[in-house]
């Protein structure tokens, strides 16, 4: 029996022990029958042809999982192209039946995916809420009174809903994050130009980004790596520079003071603070920063000239159908048509100023932690104030695509309403495989399911190993402390600070006499029990940790620390006889307290 949520793994695992894509497609065509959302599709792939395709992927590749993608069902949001299916971009009158897939539709389908469906969509991928459509708003899979979030809304109820495996969104604003904060889900926002947008509609194209929504981080990166690649037919695609993050240390970036904005939404601000809480368990270390450059820069995405790019994108269309838009999204169009093209260079240049300040930002973190979504509202309140409620979904998202970012959305878990929230992790161009082991990390702590099955377990298949960022950790206890005589022998070598913690409290420390510098000598004794000593762990380069080592004098040496954390760490060791007869000061708490009080006398 298939669970609730099409993961890779399960379908994997489902086509080992005999089951075959004819097999899945009967299941999606047959929870697709049962569904109660009605506009979650615009075209929904005819049963009939469903099944040829499953028989046709059995003809071409017939061993299972022959193909990274093999017999996988996915839905694409309607305004990618799929040849045979039409393209409406939510707009009935804009239908076009395009001859070819887009890029990114034909890799997937090479690698063995079948189409189920074309979803709904705020009309021209104008919106963060899915209720801009002809064709109805896809509702939040844990309550139908609320608003599942958009662009992307069709592609994410499908995946939450278990009717795809994944599903492709767009994202300009925000539309591959919100969805997926509202329905439980993952939502991988590329690095702008990874993956190629040939054979989309264009809604600014200079920052337009085809996403990925699946249950998983794991999941979700397998699928964008099939996926990305340079596409010359797009002049916006870029070669990856793949950009490492450190694998231990990781500096985090939350929000902080009055740029903590949830509009009273106590219950995602809480699930915001278990995430930091998270985030500083797995080792992150937790720095406020200043958001104001950043949530300017978002500003500029609808209140700026950039709404000149929407319109850029339609305006023929416009000028002779403009009754068949949505009201709210031709209000926002038409509004660009007063934009000079001395307002985009003045919108230009203000960007880069606050470019530059972001850069100071960065310097003090290496990745962001932002709420995906401060709130949510109902269908109902959504179509009463559509602009301004709609303006806040997007506070921590907007400004991630003209900043040139990578992103992953994450769940966060569950308000006491019963409605999720998320985080998103954010960090520079082409950290795309660098966020993943934290966002997969994260996602795991959170312990939320996936999609509405809120009891699943994130399949352990999925896991996203952490990078090896060519860095070994060492637990320094005395002279090589910051501040230290000796701490120059560790920054030396490139080392890093990773935190400052304790070691189990089965250690004790003693004054090793007659040496220059002072040091101290660390024992491990089974039977003690004490509340552990401070120590650091520092990150070094791989290379000259050995050379490091060789040069420590005996009786100090390498072996594993035991933290109070549960982790084991090389350190520094003593030989339990050089501190026969020796000065314990274990009571002090560490040697740092012990050449205090040294100087101090």
């Amino acid at each position: 029996m298939l669970p609730t949520i099409l993961d890779l793994s399960s379908l994997r695992a489902a086509y080992q022990s005999g089951l075959t894509p004819l097999d899945i497609i009967e299941e999606v065509i047959a929870r697709r029958a049962a569904s109660k959302d009605p506009a979650i599709f615009i075209t929904a792939v005819p049963d009939e042809e469903l099944r040829s395709a499953a028989k046709a992927l059995m003809v071409r590749a017939p061993e299972a999982n022959s193909l990274p993608l093999w017999g996988v069902p996915f839905a694409v949001k309607d305004n990618i192209d799929a040849a045979g299916l039409p393209t409406t971009a939510a707009c009935p009158a804009y239908e076009y039946r395009p001859d070819v897939d887009s890029t990114v539709v034909a890799r997937l389908k090479a690698a063995g995916a079948i189409i189920i469906g074309k979803t709904n969509l705020d009309q021209f991928a104008t919106g963060l809420n899915g209720t801009r459509s002809p064709y109805g708003a896809p509702r939040s899979v844990f309550d139908a009174a609320y608003i599942s979030g958009g662009s992307s809304s069709g592609s994410a109820v499908t995946v939450a809903s278990g009717l795809a495996a994944f599903a492709l969104g767009t994202d300009t604003a925000g539309s591959g994050r919100v969805p997926a904060a509202f329905n439980n889900l993952v939502g991988i926002k590329p690095t702008p130009g990874l993956l190629p947008n040939t054979g989309t509609v264009p809604a600014c194209r200079s920052l337009d980004c085809i996403t990925i929504f699946a249950p998983t981080v794991g999941d979700g990166v397998a699928i964008r790596k099939v996926a990305e690649g340079f596409d010359a037919a797009d002049p916006f695609s870029r070669r990856a520079e793949p950009t490492k993050l450190p694998a231990s240390g990781l500096r985090i970036g939350v929000l902080t003071g009055g740029e903590r904005e949830f509009f009273g939404d106590k219950g995602v601000e809480a699930l915001y603070d278990q995430s930091i809480e998270r985030a500083r368990t797995l080792g992150a270390t937790i720095v406020p920063f200043d958001y104001t450059p950043f949530r300017e820069a978002a500003a500029l995405l609808y209140d700026g000239p950039w709404v000149a790019e929407r319109l850029a994108a339609v305006e023929a269309f416009l000028e002779t159908n403009a009754v068949d838009f949505d009201p709210t999204v031709r209000g926002i169009i038409e509004g660009a048509r007063s934009s000079t093209a001395v307002d985009a260079f003045k919108g230009r240049y203000r960007l880069e100023e606050l470019r530059r300040k972001t850069e100071a930002e960065w310097g003090k973190v290496d990745v962001l932690l932002l709420p995906t979504a401060p709130t949510t509202y109902t269908v109902a309140d959504m179509l009463a104030d559509p602009v301004l409620l709609n303006g806040r979904l997007g506070r921590y998202t907007n400004f991630v695509n003209l900043l040139d970012c990578a992103a992953i959305a994450v769940p966060a878990g569950f308000a006491e309403g019963g409605l999720p929230g998320g985080i998103t992790v954010i960090a520079p161009a082409f950290t795309d495989d660098a966020l993943a082991p934290l966002a997969d990390a994260l996602h795991r702590a959170a312990t939320s399911g996936m999609g509405i099955d809120r009891q699943a377990a994130v399949p352990d298949a999925s896991r996203v190993a952490a990078a090896d960022d060519g860095f070994v950790e060492i637990v320094v206890v005395g002279a090589h402390l910051t501040g230290m005589p000796l701490n120059h022998e560790l920054t030396d070598t490139g080392a890093r600070l990773v935190k400052t913690c304790r070691t189990t409290g089965d250690y004790r420390l003693f004054v090793l006499p007659g040496t220059v510098p002072p040091k101290p000598g660390l024992i491990r004794e089974t039977d003690y029990r004490g509340s552990g000593l401070e120590v650091e762990v520092w990150a070094m380069p791989a290379d000259a940790f050995g050379r490091f080592v060789q040069k420590i004098p005996a009786p100090l040496g390498i072996g594993k620390v035991a933290l109070d954390d549960g982790t084991s760490v090389s350190g520094f060791l003593c030989e339990a006889h050089a501190v026969s007869g020796a000065e314990d000061i274990t009571s002090l708490g560490g040697w740092r307290t012990y050449i205090r009080g040294k100087l101090a006398g």
